[in-house]
């Protein structure tokens, strides 16, 4: 499955409300900006917000036939290739599931979405822990996941989770590193001062407890939420202060991934002959 994709990234967090599709998005985008083939799935079955971070909610995605296979085809945006449950619901309507629809949905999303050639996948998952990471992991292989926190205790300690449940033997899957978000606050007039709404260096404390790399800062700044509301993601700006912090991030990941790939031991080629 997915065997034209390179990398398949996990975007997670610990618990809800930190960001995390915020920072799924931008870091899409910023990574094509930098000319890589990118797509994201919106893996966050009861809550999908992709739609709405790219401004596609009237988006309805078509069947293509490949190779006899009926195939979806994502929705392409900012040179991003997206996938989301809310492209196939109304904007309204509550999604009322048991576990194994959800589960079933987010496994017909990857193994059914017509990906075709991508550098990097982007896998954005709902937040805490759930029978959804347990299925994404066990339908592909994920080259790492990155969690997403804030700086204060309450979301840190939730975050030790989110990495805990990765590192752990019946996942174990590979932590390219941590992203703090809302870091600080800079009002627009002031683009010089920092005010620690949340706490300062909690994420940075974190990452060197558990020996994981610190892939980047966001701060709370009014243009990010304007860019979220209007499907217009600050990471298109990279001139702007936001952009370079997204900049940065897709830096920062293409590195720890790069990193990864070359710390994996060699494949063993194993010739078999026919009698």
């Amino acid at each position: 499955m997915l065997a034209e994709v390179k990398n398949v990234i996990a975007v997670a967090s610990g618990k809800g409300g930190v960001g995390k599709s915020t920072v799924a998005s931008n870091l899409a985008v910023a990574l094509s900006n930098m000319g890589y083939k990118v797509g994201l799935l919106d893996a966050d079955v009861f809550g999908p917000s992709v739609p709405k971070m790219f401004q596609t909610e009237g988006a309805r995605p078509v069947l293509r036939k490949v190779e006899g296979k009926d195939k979806i085809v994502p929705v392409e945006k900012y040179g991003v290739k997206n996938l989301s449950i809310g492209y196939f619901v109304e904007p309204n309507d509550a999604l009322v599931w048991r576990g194994a629809m959800a589960t079933g949905a987010i496994k017909q999303l990857i193994g059914d979405g017509d990906w075709g050639e991508l550098d990097y996948l982007l896998l954005d998952l709902p937040p805490g822990t759930s029978d959804i990471h347990l299925t994404v992991v066990q339908t592909i292989s994920l080259t790492g996941a990155v969690v997403v926190s804030t700086p204060q205790d309450v979301a840190l300690a939730d975050a030790r989770k989110g990495i805990s449940m990765f590192t752990g033997e019946k996942i174990n899957v590979p932590v390219l590193g941590l992203v703090e978000n809302m870091a600080w606050f800079t009002p627009a007039e002031l683009p010089d001062n920092k005010y620690y709404i949340f706490g300062e260096g909690g994420c940075k404390r974190l990452a060197e407890e558990l020996n994981v790399e610190l892939l980047g800062q966001i701060p709370i700044v009014q243009s990010i939420r304007e860019g979220g509301d209007k499907g217009e993601p600050s990471a298109l700006n990279p001139d702007s202060v936001t952009g370079k912090a997204f900049a940065e991030l897709g830096e920062a990941v293409v590195k720890a991934v790069e990193k990864r790939n070359q710390d994996l031991p060699p494949t063993k080629v194993v010739e078999i002959t026919r009698k």
